[in-house]
């Protein structure tokens, strides 16, 4: 995607200024930054491997006003399909786990702001929710996920046969190949998951594992942009 047309945001800044909540180690703010936008990250724990401007605070009370645009990704462990599967070999895996998509979604409605908010399969999002999947960017990863938003969004949709070997991130580190049970797939750490996901700044796994693919957020970005330019040009 092209530098975008310099534009003004709520901070008289070139970039119109996006508020990233649970923003993690920089995933979707990496796409979005990638868009056109000026990002700050807020998360309830330090991200040292966040990119941009990072404060720590509670993403269910951080204030929200001075930006054009919200993302939030709240905690997806309550809804996660892996959570049937994990469940009963390590059942402390993911309990407990409140839901905080459903309040996210009332603050940001209630709010008004152009919002986004990202969450796996399985979680109870709009019924227009768009879907992105890793084969419609050429990565190496398919981490499908969710999209919804009070602002007009296209998924990417799925190219799966593309894909001629998509591995898994996820967990803690190291890589192997699964063949039984669950048929199988190749788990990949380090350098070779960062690539698969489209991740330049990191290698840490544990950041690696939740890290929205930055592609994703650029093309929702596009959208996001789109919207905020009809805004301030009416």
């Amino acid at each position: 995607m092209t530098e975008p047309e310099q534009e003004t945001g709520q901070s008289g800044t070139a970039r119109p200024r996006l508020l990233d909540l649970f923003c993690g180690a920089g995933g979707a703010a990496m796409g979005y930054h990638r868009a056109g936008f000026e990002v700050v990250g807020v998360d309830i724990v330090d991200q040292p491997h966040f990119p941009f401007e990072f404060r720590r605070g509670n993403a269910m009370t951080y204030p929200l006003d001075g930006f054009d645009v919200i993302h939030a990704s709240p905690p997806c462990k309550r809804f996660t399909v892996a959570r049937a599967v994990t469940v009963a070999t390590r059942p402390t895996l993911f309990d407990p786990h409140p839901d905080l998509l459903t309040p996210t979604r009332e603050r940001l409605r209630a709010h008004g702001a152009p919002y986004v908010i990202e969450n796996v399969p399985g979680a109870p999002m709009a019924g227009d929710a768009v879907v992105c999947c890793g084969s419609a960017f050429g990565l190496g990863v398919r981490r499908h996920r969710l999209f919804e938003s009070n602002m007009v969004l296209h998924g990417s949709g799925c190219y799966h046969d593309l894909q001629p070997e998509p591995v898994g991130v996820y967990g803690t580190g190291g890589a192997w190949t699964r063949t039984a049970p669950g048929g199988g797939g190749r788990k990949v750490a380090g350098t070779e998951a960062a690539a698969a996901l489209g991740v330049d700044w990191t290698t840490h796994q544990p950041a690696l594992s939740q890290a929205i693919p930055p592609a994703y957020t650029e093309h929702i970005g596009g959208y996001l942009m789109a919207s905020v330019r009809t805004s301030v040009a009416a």
